[in-house]
């Protein structure tokens, strides 16, 4: 149960780093510049911790998966970026396939 926890908090802290890279507008902005690096050094040291206990293939997609996931979400309520059918099919493609490797687990 820890591994997940620890994936859970590494995710909130990637995105949390992505969401700065965008406040930062290129590095011109100071606290966000400063806060990709630290959201992400946090992401991976608990990334890192994950992959004690979980399987990199499945702790990896489950990371880019919910990332992009809730990337997406954030750039659309918050940025005002688009959200077409294709965009949210293709969200629903990599959700999809996070499932399908958990699903497969170890077994291959």
């Amino acid at each position: 149960m820890t591994a997940w926890l620890y994936l859970f908090v590494a995710i909130v802290f990637e995105v949390a780093g992505t969401t700065a890279m965008k406040l930062s507008v290129g590095f011109t902005k100071t606290l966000p510049s400063i806060l990709i690096f630290v959201c992400y050094a946090i992401a991976f040291i608990f990334l890192t911790l994950t992959l004690k206990k979980l399987p990199v293939s499945t702790a990896y997609a489950i990371w880019a998966g919910l990332g992009t996931l809730l990337i997406s979400i954030i750039g659309a309520y918050c940025f005002h970026e688009g959200m077409s059918l294709l965009k949210m099919g293709s969200i629903l493609l990599i959700i999809l396939g996070v499932i399908g490797l958990n699903l497969m687990g170890t077994h291959a």
